[in-house]
């Protein structure tokens, strides 16, 4: 009979697997949440000259405080051109949000502190700072300075700075590629009607989703309860794919072919069965390609169970950070929750239990939702996360702190 593995140990294996896939170039326009691979820098000063912020008239601060308020208007400095020089201190320049500062100027005031009549200004404010309005050159970073860090998610903001420095094309990490598959006879496509001894096959989209949070364009494939049939498609799954997540056939059923079919295949096991609820019969075990226990180059098989809950909870749980190691992502950062009511659960498992999530008082509050097991697909809309409570317990009182795994 296989042991069972702790939740925690099961993980240490999982993380201890984890792969490097390598870099490549791609458009800056199209790196939106992938891993950045390399440290950018600015290119130039932030900003890269004195920068009016404010529309309105650049004149010299000395004569501001020697009490002149009039300014014959000398010209216009408009946003996007070469910077103009003031020829007489006493006069003063229209500027434009984002132009440059023209010479011989150090101080803005907008055009809502001045009137204008004829081409004379007037002021009409009594303090003014030098330098006031005016986004100071180099004042954000300086040439060679570094503005994005490797290793970091790219977001909207990341994608501006690349356009502002230059970079068309930018370094990240190859995504794995990864081939989902359902099995069962009992399993048909979401656009057709079941039969009352069917259901429709959702496992597989759950985790297509789940995968498309982290930018991974995963393949899915569903095969049917033949023995020959899934080792044949699954031994060219291990030929050309980086990953693969199983979704059902792993447990002791007659049908569950999975298992065997791996080892046949040389898919060395390191755990089979975690002592977790829900998900227990969790598979996972990788395949070695040449030289792979220094080069990281293995073939990596997840195999969940078929039921919803457990197939959802341990992609969570475990793919997840296994990616996020993988691509040397922050994956240690958990969130912690106060148990909402007193939870008693006493087999010596980890317990993933549903929970909604509340604010009360300032604390984030996990409140049990209590389904009808792991194939309690509806439970999922319900509910917010999973609070991990550990195996050594029977008892969880109200207010205990214990970590969640948020899926919203």
């Amino acid at each position: 009979m296989d042991k069972l593995t702790t939740s925690n140990k099961a993980l240490e294996f999982i993380l201890n697997n984890s792969q490097n896939y390598g870099t490549e170039e791609v458009p800056f326009s199209h790196s939106l949440g992938r891993v950045l691979k390399e440290n950018i820098v600015a290119d130039r000063d932030f900003p890269p000259f004195n920068r009016v912020s404010m529309d309105g008239i650049a004149i010299q601060f000395s004569e501001f405080e020697n009490g002149k308020r009039t300014f014959k208007v000398e010209g216009i400095q408009p946003a996007g051109s070469k910077p103009h020089s003031m020829q007489n201190h006493e006069n003063c320049i229209e500027v434009m949000t984002g132009a440059v500062l023209p010479k011989n100027t150090d101080v803005v005031i907008p055009y809502e502190q001045v009137s204008i009549v004829d081409g004379i200004a007037t002021i009409e404010i009594k303090e003014l700072r030098f330098f006031q309005n005016i986004h100071e050159q180099g004042k954000d970073k300086k040439e060679g300075d570094l503005i994005i860090p490797q290793n970091k998610v790219i977001s909207s903001a990341e994608i501006g700075v690349l356009a502002t420095v230059g970079k068309w094309t930018v370094k990240v990490a190859k995504q794995p590629k990864v081939m989902i598959v359902s099995t069962g006879d009992e399993l048909v496509e979401v656009n057709e009607t079941p039969a009352d001894y069917q259901i429709r096959r959702s496992n597989v989209h759950t985790l297509v989703s789940i995968l498309k949070k982290y930018y991974i364009d995963a393949d899915s494939a569903h095969i049917a309860d033949d023995k020959n049939a899934l080792k044949e498609k699954i031994e060219n799954f291990l030929n050309d794919y980086d990953v693969l997540l199983f979704s059902g056939a792993v447990s002791k059923g007659k049908f569950d072919f999975i298992p065997e079919i791996l080892e046949e295949l040389r898919v060395e096991k390191l755990f089979h069965k975690v002592a977790q609820r829900p998900g227990k019969p969790f598979w996972f075990g990788h395949k070695i390609i040449g030289s792979s226990r220094n080069n990281r180059n293995d073939k990596i098989v997840f195999a969940f169970p078929g039921n919803p809950i457990s197939t959802f909870v341990s992609c969570l749980k475990y793919f997840v950070p296994w990616y996020q190691k993988s691509m040397k992502l922050d994956f240690e950062n958990r969130t912690f929750a106060l148990l909402g009511e007193d939870v008693i659960f006493k087999p010596s498992l980890t317990y993933f239990l549903q929970v909604k999530l509340e604010k009360r008082n300032g604390d984030l509050v996990a409140v049990p939702i209590r389904g009808n097991g792991s194939g309690d697909l509806a439970i999922l809309v319900e509910a917010d996360a999973f609070i991990e409570l550990p195996n050594d317990r029977v008892e969880f009182k109200k207010d205990e702190v214990f970590p969640i795994i948020e899926y919203r």
